[in-house]
Formats: structure tokens, C-alpha cells, sequence
């Protein structure tokens, strides 16, 4: 039943060889690549202008300038991520970056800020797309939580199809997106040449403002480079491109980038001219359309697809999230787990760890996730400042040809997203601090899963110095409920390997002790019988100790002790519940003693 359930949801499985067909086009990858990044300008604007607000609608001008700053940051970030892209094709993006060129602890840092980061996009865009179907619906308020788990679980299971489907599939509505705030921004820049909007509105760029300072005026910088976020799940994800992956990855950025700096400057132009002020029930796109369109067909049209949009940044999260967990655990920080393959060739594990994640997530913050933005874009520049420092020593290490000009752009683009760090530290310290604890937590996960990693794979070497003793013999011993079918064929197995089999009844009774002794000796007197006596009906605790007892003896004349359980399978998987697991639970307690060896004859029920 399970996996007829799982061929439906998720189809059936593929080849191997059929890897080279899942990858991505460059229209496809963009699509669920950027649409983090292309989300945000649904509400980097308004982070902007909800700064500017505490001194009032003359410091909105300020809006346009701290807009250029941005688009300068993502110039940077662009040209930054695209030498990272061509400089290390294998993905990772900075955690490979900074473990490379900084060393394994910033490495680390900007692969555990990630991993975090990309846990909070799904939790964050799926609840801001939530809250624009619930304020659609009102009816439907109350029920945001079971709506958002519902949209995360329908995005993993996409997923779990496969990249290429899943781009099939949620391409439409982020070129329908991308569509709508360009018809937006077009109609409107043309409303304004045509004078259709009075200059009134706004205050003319230049006017002086009281009140203003610089700390502010880095504070709305700081809070509208959260129009950057997921700028780098396009270096993470270079796998995942057709041939020739590294150029076809370098293009997609650089045309998400396009796109992003076109969309966000023409609605930050279109909002300082039109004068809009950021108000809680309205966004400023909201605004904006309703100015240029009314609320008409094109304005619910606009509204539909950035509510769309906003659901499916989530999907950038489970594009990049299983190729940097894929690294990770490569590098044996986290579990070998992600680092396989499901039905669909996807890394399975690392999308449905993903979806639980970002489910818990919602039901901690009862999918009132707002106070975690912050949080979200700290986990984005810290990476950003990691990775672009790591270019530095790298240029600086190799001195290729033309290198210059790539340390400049990388320290430039440094310098500017250390200093947007910085403020987001100073102003949002109070929804922040918190990553000044899990970060260090999570180096340290990751540092004690690669010891126990190195201490496994120095166990399991073969070293030619160190000769293994050879075993002499064995004995095994086979804990019995009865004289059964069960019983016969393993004790005939056992009398297969060796002649020093000892059959061990563990009884509650002393009755039914000599009852059992009476029959097994009528029965098979050529297999040693030894009957224990439970005084509190435990069977484990008598049987373990006299398997210690024949281990020590056995070992002296070096010679392995080996358990054989016997276990009967029932015909149907729900017919176990009908019968004690008492065999289940001696094989889970005696694997765990060092020299005992524990193997299990099933016996298979027909009907």
C-alpha cells in the first residue's frame, strides 16, 4: 500500500542513466532558481520605506539613492557569484568557498547559515504567501497554519518528482510574475511621461529633510537589501544545470540579475513617484497597482501572481538545500544520508528533511513568521561576506590573469555586505542575537559528526601490519519458545555449521521447565537443551547472562559465539501485531555486545 501511495504521489522510479535528463535549461533554472530572489521585490521596497516613514513622506526621495546602493550591492554580488560559479563548478557555493580559502570553520559557518537560511525562505514565503490567501478569504484566518503545512507538503512532494518536473510545473507562475510587475512598471512609467501623473505627489529628489541621519539612511540600506536574498542558490546548485553546467549557471545569474534590478528600481521609482507610503493592510505594490490600474482584472492579475510568487520562493529553498546538504555530507559534517539519491535521482532525504524543518517551523511560530525576516537576512549576508572575503584570498593566493579587477569586485562587494551586516546588528540586535548561539551550535554538530566519521573509517581500514586472529570454532545457541516447525529448521541450520549447538528455554515455571526438558529429550536428545529459570518473567535478563557466561568460556579456547534467533514471518505485514516480538527485542539488545554474533532464520507462514 505504501508504495502504490508513493508511485502516485511521486511516479515511478528512474535510471540511473537517466540523470543527464533531469537537469535543467537555463529557462527552467531560472524560473525556480531566482524566484527567492525575484519574490523579494514584492517587499524590498517597502522594507525601505517603513525606515524612511519614521521621519516622514519627505524622506522618501532618500528611497531612489539607497535603491541605486542596493542595485550596486547586487552588480557586485553578481559579478562575485558568477567567478564563484566558473572557479568551482562543483556547487557549494560559499561554504566551498570559505572552507577552501578561509579554512573549515568559516566554511563551516557559511554552510550552517545556509542550511538555516534555506529553512527559513520556505517558512517565510510560505507563510507571507498564506497571509495573501487568508486576507482574500478572511474566512479562511484561522486556519493558517493547516494552510501553510498543506502548501509545504504539496512543494516537497513536487520536489520528490524531480527537478526537471518540478521547474515544469512552477515555471508558469513565476514568468507570469515576472510578466505582471513589467506590464506594471511599463504602464506606469508611461502614465508618468504622459503626464497622467501630477509631480505633486512626491518631493521633488534634493529636498532637505530634518531629522535625517546617516544611521538611518544605512538602516533603510540594510533593510532593502533583503531584496537580495537568494541571489546565491544559483552557485549551490550548478549540478543540478545541462552541459555545459558552470556557462549555462552563469548566464541564469546573470539574467535573474537583470531581471531583479529591473523589476525592483521600477517599482521603487514608481512608489516614490506616486508618493506611496508603506500602511499595514496595503503593500506597496497593492498601491501601486491600484494608482495605475484601479482594482480591476490586471490589478487582482498583479495581486494573484505575487501572492503566487511569494508561495513558490519557497522552491529556491528546495533547490539549493539538498546540493549544500549533498556537500556537507560529503565532506562527512552531516549524515552520508543526504548525500543518496532517491526513485527520482533527487536528493530525497535532504528535500523531505527540508519540508519537516520548515513544517516545525510554522507550528512553533504559528505561522507568524514575520519576526524571523531578519533573522533570514542576517543567515543571507553572512555567507555573502564569507564568500566574497574567500575570492579575495583566492585572487590574491593565485594572481590569474586579470585578477585585479576580480579582487577589486570581490572586496568592494565585501566591504559592502560586512558593513550591511554590521547594521543589521546594531539596529535588529533584540530578533538577531539568536545566531550568535545556533551558529557556534551548529560548527559544533558538524565538527562531531566528522570525528565519529574519522573514527569509523580508522575501525574499518584494513591494516596489512595487524594480523586477525583465526576463529577455531563456533558455538551457537538458540533461545527456543517451544518445540515447533520454527524450532526444527533452525536447530537442522545451526547443526549445518557446527556440532556445538546449545538450545536455551527460558521458563517462568519450574513445571513446565521439567515438562519442556521431558519432551526435548524424546525429541532431539542430539541438541543440547539448557532450561533457565525466571524468577520475574523477564526472558532477556537470564538468557543474556548465560550468553556472557558461555562468551567467556568460548573465547578462552577462541572460539565465536553466535545467536541464532528464530523467527517466523507472518503472510501479512499487520498479522506482527497478533504475536509477542520477542525475538525482535533479544536481536536488538544482544547487538550491542561486542563478541557475540547475532543472526536471524526466518520461517515464512503461507497463509
Amino acid at each position: 500500500m505504501f508504495s502504490s501511495i508513493k508511485r502516485i504521489l511521486i511516479g515511478p522510479p528512474l535510471k540511473t542513466h537517466e540523470l543527464g535528463e533531469q537537469k535543467l535549461t537555463k529557462l527552467k533554472a531560472l524560473a525556480i532558481l531566482s524566484s527567492d530572489a525575484l519574490s523579494s521585490v514584492a517587499y524590498g521596497t517597502e522594507q525601505i520605506l517603513i525606515v524612511l516613514a519614521a521621519i516622514g513622506a519627505i524622506a522618501f526621495w532618500y528611497s531612489i539613492p539607497i535603491a541605486l546602493g542596493v542595485l550596486f550591492l547586487l552588480a557586485a554580488l553578481i559579478l562575485s557569484y558568477r567567478q564563484i560559479i566558473f572557479s568551482y563548478p562543483q556547487g557549494g557555493g560559499a561554504y566551498v568557498v570559505s572552507k577552501e580559502n578561509l579554512g573549515v570553520n568559516p566554511g563551516l559557518i557559511a554552510g550552517g547559515s545556509l542550511l538555516v537560511d534555506y529553512i527559513l525562505t520556505v517558512a517565510v514565503s510560505i507563510s507571507a504567501g498564506t497571509d495573501a490567501i487568508t486576507s482574500a478569504f478572511p474566512t479562511l484566518h484561522p486556519y493558517n497554519v493547516e494552510i501553510a503545512i498543506t502548501l509545504i507538503i504539496f512543494i516537497t512532494i513536487l520536489n520528490l518528482r524531480g527537478v526537471t518536473e518540478s521547474a515544469s510545473i512552477l515555471a508558469y507562475p513565476v514568468y507570469l510574475f515576472v510578466f505582471a510587475l513589467l506590464i506594471l512598471i511599463g504602464v506606469g512609467m508611461y502614465k508618468i511621461l504622459t503626464g497622467d501623473v501630477s509631480s505633486d505627489l512626491h518631493h521633488p529628489i534634493g529636498t532637505p529633510v530634518q531629522g535625517i541621519t546617516l544611521f538611518l539612511l544605512l538602516r533603510a540600506f540594510a533593510s532593502g537589501c533583503s531584496a537580495l536574498t537568494g541571489v546565491e542558490a544559483i552557485s549551490n546548485a550548478i549540478p543540478n544545470f545541462k552541459e555545459p553546467a558552470p556557462k549555462n549557471a552563469a548566464k541564469t545569474l546573470v539574467l535573474m540579475g537583470a531581471f531583479l534590478a529591473v523589476l525592483f528600481s521600477g517599482i521603487t521609482f514608481l512608489a516614490y513617484y506616486y508618493g506611496i507610503a508603506p500602511k499595514g493592510e496595503e503593500t506597496v505594490v497593492s498601491q501601486i497597482a491600484a494608482q495605475t490600474f484601479g482594482r480591476n482584472f490586471i490589478y487582482f492579475f498583479i495581486q494573484g501572481t505575487t501572492a503566487l510568487i511569494l508561495v513558490l520562493a519557497a522552491n529556491t529553498g528546495y533547490s539549493a538545500f539538498p546540493l549544500l546538504a549533498y556537500s556537507l555530507a560529503k565532506d562527512k559534517f552531516i549524515p552520508r544520508m543526504f548525500t543518496v539519491r532517491g526513485d527520482r535521482l533527487g536528493y530525497s532525504n535532504g528535500i523531505i528533511i527540508l519540508g519537516i524543518a520548515s513544517i516545525l517551523l510554522i507550528v512553533a511560530f504559528k505561522g507568524q513568521t514575520e519576526q524571523l525576516i531578519p533573522l533570514y537576512a542576517v543567515g543571507v549576508f553572512i555567507p555573502f561576506t564569507l564568500a566574497q572575503t574567500g575570492m579575495i584570498y583566492k585572487w590574491l593566493r593565485e594572481k590569474p590573469t586579470g585578477w585585479v579587477f576580480k579582487f577589486i569586485t570581490n572586496l568592494v562587494g565585501a566591504l559592502i555586505t560586512l558593513t550591511v551586516l554590521i547594521i543589521f546588528f546594531l539596529t535588529k540586535f533584540a530578533q538577531v542575537w539568536s545566531v550568535l548561539i545556533f551558529l557556534p551550535v551548529i560548527v559544533y554538530i558538524f565538527h562531531r559528526i566528522k570525528i565519529h566519521y574519522d573514527s569509523v573509517g580508522e575501525q574499518l581500514r584494513l591494516n596489512p601490519e595487524e594480523k586477525s586472529l583465526p576463529i577455531d570454532g563456533n558455538v551457537i545457541i538458540v533461545p527456543v519458545a517451544g518445540i515447533t516447525k520454527v524450532v526444527e529448521t533452525s536447530i537442522n541450520y545451526a547443526k549445518s555449521i557446527t556440532d556445538q549447538v546449545i538450545a536455551v528455554y527460558v521458563s517462568f515455571d519450574r513445571e513446565d521447565e521439567k515438562q519442556f526438558e521431558e519432551k526435548w529429550n524424546k525429541w532431539r536428545p542430539d541438541v543440547r537443551l539448557v532450561t533457565l529459570h525466571s524468577q520475574y518473567r523477564s526472558i532477556i535478563q537470564p538468557l543474556c547472562k548465560f550468553i556472557d557466561i558461555v562468551d567467556h568460556k568460548a573465547s578462552e579456547s577462541n572460539y565465536r559465539v553466535s545467536v541464532l534467533i528464530p523467527q517466523f514471518i507472518t503472510k501479512k505485514s499487520w498479522h506482527n501485531i497478533l504475536h509477542n516480538q520477542s525475538g525482535l527485542l533479544i536481536r536488538a539488545y544482544l547487538l550491542y555486545k561486542k563478541n557475540v554474533i547475532v543472526t536471524t532464520y526466518p520461517y515464512h507462514f503461507k497463509k
